[in-house]
């Protein structure tokens, strides 16, 4: 009996050592399923306003987008057509490539470097060199008629007068480093090619340079303000200002007159109206022509 009360006594007191074991597991298990349950409460929460700032934002840029687009649709627009100005540009790149390519089988053929049997060399060249100058001219004139459709702005002058002059530049890169390489010829190999070369060279230089220089240059400011005024001016082929009057003294008499719009006598390299025309506009209407300096300083044609 005795060891029966002892045995249940020794059970009990396992029971009760087990029972207390389990409590802080059990509290701990509930705490951490109260911790886990509040922390995905937080990531819910968190999750909801990370989505309601996106929306809010993706909002907002389609707000954006709209205005982006209204405000660039509000820029002016130029009030003369461009058309042929990128293409005219593209021609004279490509025949002032062709040039410098002429140069290189040149000076190939100065240096030795290149050697031919069907034709005397000299002749080679100078044939080069004519082609060369004839590339150079041909892509300043359709520079030029490009800078007349669509003009350079003159709010950057180094720029404008650049932009204006690209046949200079490119004449020099087509015949000045040819002429430096005959200059510079110690060798002195055959006298007569230096002599002849060097002249051609000379002359298609000084000629091309001539072509390229933008003569009568017009900016996209004073094209704008001057295609606002006459529908209808007169201008001949070769002249560089346009004429308000038919009959003006300097244009009477010419074969060539041209009647169209200011926009059309600019694209054709008319720079501005001629002088005496505006003078006798203001004495017959009371009030200048063009309220810009640079439509009248340049002289008459």
């Amino acid at each position: 009996m005795a060891e029966k009360k002892e045995t249940e006594s020794t059970a009990k007191t396992t029971r009760a050592k087990k029972t207390t074991a389990e409590k802080p597991v059990a509290e701990k298990a509930a705490s951490a399923k109260a911790t886990a349950a509040k922390t995905a409460e937080k990531a819910e929460k968190t999750a909801a306003k990370v989505e309601e700032t996106v929306k809010k934002t993706a909002e907002k840029v389609s707000e954006e987008k709209p205005a982006a687009k209204a405000s660039s649709a509000k820029k002016p627009e130029k009030p003369y057509s461009t058309a042929g100005a990128m293409e005219r540009r593209i021609g004279a790149i490509i025949c002032w490539v062709l040039a410098i390519v002429c140069e290189i089988f040149a000076i190939c053929l100065y240096t030795g470097k290149l050697e031919i049997t069907f034709m005397n060399t000299i002749v080679a060249i100078v044939i080069l060199i004519v082609v060369d100058l004839i590339l150079v001219i041909v892509g300043s004139l359709l520079w030029k008629k490009a800078n007349h459709i669509d003009p350079a702005s003159k709010k950057n002058k180094l720029k404008f007068f650049l932009w204006n002059n690209m046949g200079v530049i490119a004449c020099i890169v087509a015949f000045l480093p040819f002429l430096i390489i005959i200059l510079t010829d110690k060798e002195n190999k055959d006298p007569q090619m230096k002599k002849i070369c060097g002249i051609a060279v000379g002359i298609a230089l000084v000629i091309g340079v001539l072509f390229g220089i933008e003569w009568s240059p017009i900016s996209s400011e004073e094209k704008t303000e001057q295609v606002k005024y006459a529908n209808h001016v007169y201008y001949t082929q070769f002249g560089k200002k346009y004429h308000l009057y038919e009959d003006c003294q300097h244009i009477n008499s010419s074969d060539t007159k041209t009647e169209n719009s200011v926009e059309e006598a600019i694209n054709h390299g008319c720079n501005g109206v001629c002088k005496t025309c505006a003078d006798r506009y203001e004495k017959e209407n009371g009030t200048s022509y063009l309220n810009i300096q640079n439509a009248v300083e340049n002289g008459v044609e």
